[in-house]
Formats: C-alpha cells, structure tokens, sequence
C-alpha cells in the first residue's frame, strides 16, 4: 500500500511539474505588453570613471529604410552578412546569418542586428569616455573609411574620426571566418595637451526578441560572468532595478535561445558592467583604470566580441582560444550543467555514428537503459514481485479490513517472505528523473536539433509534433489546439498503458484506493494532452524509454514466483 500511494505521488508529482512548467509559458498578449511597457524612471550610473554614452531613441523607421540611407561598410563571411554603419556611430547594426532560416522550410533568414530607429533595433558599440572638456565619438559621429572597402575574414577595415583639438580616434576592426569580432581601439594625441580616457562598449536594444520563449527552464536575456560568478539577468528583471558589477576576468553577453552577442573586455583589468533600462535595454562595460594619452602620443585598446550562433563546439573553441573561463555558459544548461554536457556529447557521437538526430536519440535511449540496467532490473524484479501479491494483498485487505495496524502488519510480512521493498521501486525513478530533465533541456538549447528532420513527416525534432494539425487540416472545420495531437505522443501514452498494465495498482474497496487506481487508468492519457506541445525528440525519448521498459519488466514477470499466503 506504502508503495502505492509513494508511486501516485510520484505520478501527480510529474504531472503538476509539467502542468506547471507548460503554463509559465506567457500568452502572446503578456509578451506584446512586455515589449510595450516602458521604464520612466531614470536610472543613473553610480561611477568611479565618467559615464558610458546613453544614445536617445528616434523614432522607428523600416530596416530598410534606415539601412540605405547612411553610409556603410559591409561585412562578409561563409557564415555571415551585414554592414557598419558610418553615419551613426560606427556601430555594427545590420547583422543576418546566411545558413539560418526564421523558419522551417522558409528562405527568410534569421535578422540578430538592426539599426537603433528600427523597432527591433539592436546594436553593438565601442568608444571612449572622458571626464575632460574634449570631444569623444559618440552615436551620432560620422566616421570616415580610410583602407578596405568591405570586411572579410582575410581583409580588416579602417575607419577614423579626428576632433576639433587635434586628437584622431581610429578602429580597425576585423573578423574570423565565423562569428569573432575584433575592434582595435586606438586615440592619437596630436594636441599640446594631456587627457585619460576610458574605453568601453555596449549593447543597446529597443525591445524583447519578437520569439522570446520566457520559459523557467530557460534563461533568454543577459548573461554576465564576473571573476567567476555567474549571474543571469531577465529582462523584466531589468525593467525592475539596475544592476551593476565591478572584476577584472570575465565577459557579459546578450543571449536569445539560440542567439548570442557578447562582449570581451580585456582580462586583468578593472572594468565595471551596467545593465539597466530606459527606453531599452542596455549592457555596458567600462575600464576603470583608463589610459593616460600624453601630449603627442598614442594609445591602443582592443574589445572582443562574438556575435552568432550558440554552436556548443563554436563557443568551446572560442573559450580556449581566447582563454575565456565559463564562456560556455552563454549556453544555458542550468543547474544540470554536468549532465547536459556529457549527454550532448554522447548525442553529437551518435548522431555522426547514425547520421541522423532521431536515430541518435534512439541509441541514446538504448545506451541510457544500459548503464541502469542493474538498477533497473532490481526494480522491475520488486515491482514484478508485487504485482503477483495482488490477489493475496486483496485477501489480506478482505481479512483485516477492520484493523488497520493488523492489516499493515500482514502486508510487510508478506512483503518481507517474498523479499519485496517498496520503496525499491521508486528509486530508479527519482535517479532517472534529472535524466529526462537534461534530456528535454538539451533538445530545447541545443542548435543542431533545430529544424533537425527524422523520418516521415517529422522534420524538426525540437518542435512539437505537427502530425495532429496535418491529420485535422483535412476537416472543413477548425479544432481546439489541444486536441492536435501527433502520432509520437500518442505513442508514448499508449507504450506508457503497456508499462502500467505490469506493474501494481491500487486495489481495495475504499475511496483511496478507488481514487488511486481511476489516476493510474487516466494518467497515460493526461500525460499525451501535457506533452503534445513539447519537443517531438522528447516524446520519442519517453516512447522508446517505456517500450524498453516494457520488454525488460515483461520478462522479468515471466520468471518471477511469490510464496502462497500463509
């Protein structure tokens, strides 16, 4: 009886995450109005050094629009396209990826950057501050090209802008073959006169991403790692407080579920970061320590950043080449870092092995019955061994239906005779559980599972599966989205009826056991409704996890024998 109610509460356990998790997910009308809420309070930068610049939000305009008319230098890899703006700053704001598509089937591809009076503008600068009367660029400088026509992996440009006191600011900025940017900042003091500056950069953004997922199990925002300590910042966060840091190691970055932009400061000096909102939302950094440019010299400050795709080997690579500590968790694996990691290892493996992400979660399931098998296999025995006790447990209920205390007794002693643990049952259960959790977690981060196919009519394994909405499309008459369900769910509640038919179930005549038993009956169909919006990759992990465990328990009751009630 003990196991019982302990494998129920286990079920309604499940069962309430799920339910939970589904439905933090907020309405597209609660994301229209995060976007829409503005901050009127203004936030004021507590600083050591001068304050980074705060660029004025212009009215909108189309992206097209504002891309033509200024001046631009383009940029260009296998990868990626875009332009620098020379007009307003010299900002990289006009960012598209070449092998990404907004959609499944689309050729629209995925836009990350746009200019600052668009109305998903988004944007990446760098300058340098100043607390003395002189002129520093600003969002609005024009700068002029002086060598390269247009940005490639083999070829850096070079752009200028010199003020009115003799002092000339130049960048010359460069990329690699994928996402890394490198802005080499560099002030000539051609002046009689001597000045400290203080370089920093920023990212500016009019709005949350148009997909923002705002889902608990994942951190859509900013991402900062400072001397070490991880801190994830939402944007409602943001709307709420400001937040600020001072190290000398670390990185901050702007992450979308499979979007990043990133900024590097130069490790070993002081810098301090700022996110906060007014009008958009803004992170910054700033050295602390600054130069001291003499009359008639130079100095030179380089700023890092990574802007692109979350490819797990891509930010590993730029983690060891640029000695970043932690830059992997740009990617948000959570508090199942150490199980996710290996899993997506073990996944990307298969996946070359099989050439196919299904097939590779298949074999995944496979190697993960594998190594619990012998936990597995000594539940399944107890379990097996339990439910053969059905019919003398019944008797036993029949015998002492009126002295509970006796009634306990007799069952532990015929649990004890056979060499049966309740609770035994249960713990592979909880031991797999943050399993599934990873599981789920990876196929909801990882990059290569997007718009990854199978077989038949799935084609995106880290989407729902659509199968219901195909067979329904085929009715002069609309359906409730719930009940467009695909075929993978319902194969696994129907793999999750065949595992429930071997094991115990509550019996007896009381209202408990009634109520019990009609949860147990119903559960398989309550879970498909749950799960259906999930990742179809999920649903045929937990399908072929259960038609495993079908087999491995069905043998197991084949060989199993109880001791007759004495």
């Amino acid at each position: 009886m003990e196991s019982r109610n302990l494998i129920a509460a286990i079920a309604m356990s499940a069962a309430v995450i799920i339910l939970w998790s589904l439905y933090m997910v907020p309405s597209p009308e609660e994301v229209k109005r995060l976007k829409a809420q503005q901050e009127k309070n203004q936030l004021i930068q507590e600083t050591e050094g001068p304050k980074v610049e705060q660029e004025e939000k212009s009215e909108n305009i189309s992206r097209k629009e504002s891309i033509l008319q200024s001046d631009r230098i383009n940029f260009e890899n296998e990868f990626i396209i875009g332009s620098i703006t020379l007009d307003n700053g010299g900002a990289i704001d006009d960012f598209k990826f070449k092998n990404y598509n907004k959609t499944l089937n689309s050729k629209e591809k995925i836009i990350l950057l746009s200019p600052s009076n668009t109305e998903n503008g988004y944007l990446l600068n760098t300058g340098w501050a100043t607390n003395s009367e002189v002129e520093v660029p600003n969002s609005k400088t024009k700068w002029i090209l002086e060598s390269g026509n247009k940005l490639t992996p083999k070829n850096p440009v070079k752009i200028y802008f010199e003020n009115n006191t003799g002092i000339r600011f130049e960048r010359t900025i460069s990329l690699d073959e994928k996402y890394f940017f490198t802005i080499k900042q560099k002030i000539i003091n051609n002046s009689n006169k001597n000045y400290k500056f203080y370089p920093y950069a920023f990212l500016h953004r009019n709005n949350v991403p148009e997909d923002l997922t705002d889902f608990w199990i994942l951190h859509e925002g900013f991402t900062t790692v400072i001397n070490g300590e991880l801190k994830e910042v939402d944007y409602k966060d943001v709307k709420e407080k400001k937040f600020t840091k001072e190290g000398s190691t670390g990185f901050i970055s702007l992450g979308d579920k499979y979007w990043l932009t990133s900024l590097i400061p130069n490790q070993g000096r002081k810098f301090r970061i700022d996110i906060d909102y007014t009008q958009k939302y803004r992170l910054s950094f700033i050295d602390l320590e600054g130069f001291n440019v003499d009359a008639n010299s130079s100095v030179v400050h380089t700023i890092k950043s990574v802007i692109g795709a979350k490819e797990v080997k891509l930010i590993d690579k730029y983690a060891d080449e640029l000695n970043i500590k932690q830059f992997d968790l740009n990617i948000s694996y959570g508090v199942f870092y150490w199980i996710v990691r290996p899993m997506h290892l073990a996944l990307d493996y298969l996946y070359k092995f099989s050439g196919n992400y299904g097939y590779a979660i298949i074999l995944l399931t496979i190697l993960i019955r594998i190594i619990f098998f012998p936990l597995n296999q000594y539940s399944f025995k107890s379990m097996s061994r339990m439910k053969k006790l059905t019919p003398q447990i019944n008797l036993i209920k029949e015998r002492w239906k009126d002295d509970k205390q006796q009634l306990q007794k007799e069952t532990l002693k015929l649990y004890k005779n056979n060499g049966v643990n309740p609770a035994s049952s249960c713990f592979p259960i909880i031991i797999q559980i943050p399993i599934f959790f990873s599981l789920y977690k990876l196929l909801l981060l990882d990059i290569a599972m997007r718009h990854a196919p199978f077989i038949w009519y799935w084609e995106d394994l880290a989407a729902k599966d659509n199968g219901g909405e195909w067979l329904f499309s085929f009715l002069p008459f609309s359906v409730p989205s719930f009940l467009e369900i695909g075929l993978l769910p319902v194969l696994m509640g129907v793999t999750m009826y065949m595992t429930q038919k071997l094991q115990p179930i509550p019996t007896g005549n009381d209202s408990a056991s009634q109520v019990q038993a009609k949860m147990f009956k119903y559960f398989p169909i309550f879970i498909v409704f749950i799960l259906s919006p999930f990742a179809s990759g999920l649903c045929l992990y937990w399908a072929c996890t259960n038609l495993l465990q079908f087999f491995q328990q069905w043998l197991i009751m084949r060989k199993i024998t109880v001791k007759p009630l004495q």
